[in-house]
């Protein structure tokens, strides 16, 4: 239970038990209330506040200039609205890499004052000493493979991770490295979907994918994107299910319409 007095009906034990049954896990991105009350409506499994709110909230290119108090901000939205689902963050980037004792001060932070029941991080080997530190304060982890946001300069690209047989086969280690170390369940980014099937026969726990093919236990996508409310990203893998942009610039223009002919409001809609 988190300091907020909720009790996720989705823990750490019940996607391992997914995964050992075939049950697909479900897994979106959600970075405000009134969001996390419609998500938890329909039973995803997991909510991540990720960092990608750098982008779809902030307006950044990348996710790198999100601070650790930003995700705290947009994490403590979400709780006060999620009843069900396991509630994940991603801990931003300069929080927790090169040093594991800020690692484990960020992940405090982020669990004592969001009251999120898991915390997200990108990077095998790099990062394992962080990971475990983390791990030996209790605190649940999920890892992040294959395209990593956070590194993107390092990449210098978004283009598809681990086609070539050396980096694909350091993805497989570091994912049996996180597994080892106790992570809970890994995410797998624009890999080669043959890889991303691999990995989840391979490793006991759940392995969620976005651009990772079917073949893994899970799946997750950013809300914005499937939503349709940007116009701008459309990689293969993304499946849009709205097209919220067009009906939310067609409510604006409606609205500014019967502001200006005076037709807002009318006579039912005064006091």
């Amino acid at each position: 239970m988190s300091v907020q007095g909720r009790e996720s009906i989705i823990t750490t034990q019940r996607l391992i038990e997914k995964k050992q049954r075939g049950e697909k896990i479900v897994m979106l991105t959600v970075y405000d209330y009134t969001m996390g009350c419609i998500l938890d409506s329909v039973g995803i499994d997991i909510a991540l506040v990720g960092d990608s709110c750098a982008n779809v909230m902030s307006g950044h290119e990348t996710t790198l200039p999100i601070t650790l108090d930003q995700m705290i901000y947009h994490a403590q939205s979400v709780v006060r609205a999620v009843k069900q689902a396991m509630v994940v963050a991603d801990l931003p980037f300069g929080s927790y890499q090169g040093n594991s004792k800020e690692a484990l001060c960020s992940a405090i932070r982020m669990m004592k004052e969001s009251g999120v029941d898991a915390i997200k991080l990108e990077g095998g080997k790099e990062i394992l000493e962080s990971v475990n530190r983390i791990l030996s304060a209790g605190i649940p982890v999920m890892g992040h493979l294959g395209l990593t946001p956070q590194s993107i300069h390092k990449f210098g690209t978004y283009a598809v991770r681990a086609r070539e047989e050396a980096e694909a086969q350091k993805l497989i280690e570091d994912a049996h490295l996180l597994e080892e170390a106790g992570c809970f369940g890994i995410v797998l980014e624009k890999i080669p979907a043959a890889l991303g099937k691999q990995i989840a026969g391979e490793l006991k726990i759940p392995i969620i994918g976005i651009g990772a093919g079917n073949g893994v236990d899970g799946q997750v996508l950013v809300m914005h994107d499937m939503l349709g409310l940007s116009k701008t990203f459309s990689p293969r893998f993304l499946r849009r299910y709205a097209n919220m942009y067009e009906t939310a610039k067609t409510a604006f223009e409606q609205y500014a319409q019967d502001v200006r002919s005076g037709n807002f409001p009318n006579e039912q809609e005064q006091y």
